[in-house]
């Protein structure tokens, strides 16, 4: 079964406070899971790379057999696509962390880029996930 996951992150500031959302649909289009977090202090693209890894822990537990993960990060999604060098130390460490998770995941792997308003549900759970202050549940 091939999954749909849309990821968010958000910062109010830059750093400043952030949080995370993950929406996941299936073939058809149904919402199978969505959910935000906080994650506290970050930036933005770091923010965009912890709503990624939390997805990638999440889909794990969904069994799909092909994950396609929509962003609207171009940095993020060139840089796992190989297009944009990685030239942040910190950000190096989240695209290891990435890669480390898939090496062991039960799934295909695609990642796109989308635009912005497509990725409206996401962007309003990472904003809830500010709000909230609270932790995503996994």
């Amino acid at each position: 079964m091939t999954i749909h996951a849309y990821t968010d992150g958000a910062s109010r500031g830059n750093p400043g406070e952030s949080g995370i959302g993950i929406v996941f649909k299936d073939e058809l289009g149904k919402t199978l899971y969505a959910g935000g977090g906080y994650i506290g202090p970050a930036t933005n693209n770091i923010a965009e790379y912890q709503a990624l890894i939390a997805c990638l822990k999440k889909a794990k537990k969904i069994k799909c057999t092909k994950l396609v993960v929509h962003s609207d990060s171009e940095l993020i999604v060139r840089q796992l696509q190989g297009t944009y060098k990685v030239r942040s130390i910190t950000l190096g460490e989240y695209v290891q962390e990435v890669r480390q998770i898939l090496r062991t995941a039960p799934y295909d792997f695609v990642i796109t880029h989308i635009d912005r308003e497509t990725n409206r549900d996401a962007d309003k759970l990472a904003n809830i996930g500010i709000d909230s202050k609270r932790k995503l549940r996994m």
